[in-house]
């Protein structure tokens, strides 16, 4: 590789595989390219406590597609069920698509229970009239918030949802994420709410995801950002990621199959110790689709949610067995947008 590509990527603190001496190149014969592997299940090589969240645990537990109140109860009670601390439940369809009393029905469970309420930011360009987002090329731009008038929709949807107790928003959108963040820098948003940075918005390089960061802020209040990185990531490839930067990563232990269909609880002692601080998140591969969601499709979010929680389940005895000792939050912790009453 030409010398001044080493030096640029240095001064903007990426890390270089597959360089003599830097991660994931030990320099051994057999060497697999990922970081000190040893080639055993439950054993990533890299040294654990590599990053942990505020309350000092590695790992966090995410539920996402939680669509109103009923599914957070369904996934609340599979919790208990299951003996599973849920620690984020997340929402797609967004918040400008639930009633002031539904805000505040999930606000007052999740503050209850311990557990981050995250809403996705509703107004975005494929609830509008435009054909681009819903063209087969334009639907990357499909969480995007489009024009000055939908961004005041989204900024005024972010405002009603934190007046019910809301305190963690999905954002799909470089100049949201921007807005938001100055709007709490002026005081025109409280601080502690958590901005979560959406798979449709992953970022498939560690120069992005640090670009990403410095555009959310340094946690005005105690809350600050974490982001979705693609579900389809190596070990290797995670580990690239979190030796640029500090900040929280959400990862699709299983994802549905309109993100790849990922399956693979099994590894999630590998992905924790290659990516802490983590929020492993579990979707759900053949699964019926509920966005935009609805009380007609109630039935089949909560029973989509409900074996998300069975999965979750079913992954941390995985890591009880090959990856021991590897601690989750608890309810509540520190760094948590957990709703307000």
């Amino acid at each position: 590789m030409t010398r001044w590509i080493d030096e640029l990527l240095g001064d903007l603190g990426v890390s270089q595989p597959g360089r003599t001496g830097q991660p994931g190149n030990t320099g051994q014969p057999g060497n697999t390219g990922q970081p000190g592997n040893t080639g055993q299940p439950g054993n990533s090589g890299r040294p654990g406590g590599t990053g942990t969240f505020p309350d000092g645990a590695a790992f966090r537990i995410e539920i996402p597609s939680v669509e109103g109140p009923r599914v957070l109860d369904a996934v609340l009670g599979a919790a208990e069920a299951e003996g599973v601390t849920v620690n984020r439940v997340s929402q797609g369809s967004g918040a400008v698509l639930l009633r002031a009393s539904e805000l505040r029905d999930m606000a007052q469970a999740g503050y209850e229970a311990g557990t981050e309420v995250c809403l996705f930011v509703g107004p975005r360009e494929r609830y509008g009239p435009g054909a681009h987002p819903r063209s087969p090329d334009g639907a990357a731009h499909g969480d995007q918030v489009r024009g000055v008038r939908q961004l005041r929709y989204a900024l005024e949807d972010v405002l009603r949802a934190v007046e019910q107790g809301i305190r963690s928003f999905l954002v799909a959108d470089l100049g949201l994420l921007r807005a938001v963040t100055a709007a709490q820098a002026r005081g025109d948003l409280p601080p502690g709410i958590v901005w979560k940075v959406s798979a449709a918005m992953a970022p498939s390089n560690p120069l992005t995801l640090r670009v990403l960061e410095e555009l959310g802020g340094s946690g005005i209040g105690g809350g600050g950002i974490t982001v979705n990185i693609p579900s389809d990531v190596t070990v290797a490839e995670l580990g690239d990621m979190r030796a640029s930067s500090g900040v929280p990563l959400d990862l699709y232990v299983e994802s549905p199959d309109a993100l790849g269909g990922i399956v693979r609880g099994h590894e999630l002692g590998d992905l924790i110790t290659a990516g802490a601080p983590l929020y492993a998140k579990f979707g759900l591969r053949n699964a019926a689709g509920v966005y935009p969601s609805g009380r007609h499709l109630e039935a089949v979010a909560a029973a989509n949610a409900a074996e998300k929680v069975h999965r979750a389940a079913v992954a941390l005895e995985w890591l009880d067995r090959l990856s021991p000792g590897l601690a989750q939050s608890k309810p509540g912790a520190a760094g948590l947008g957990v709703p307000v009453p």
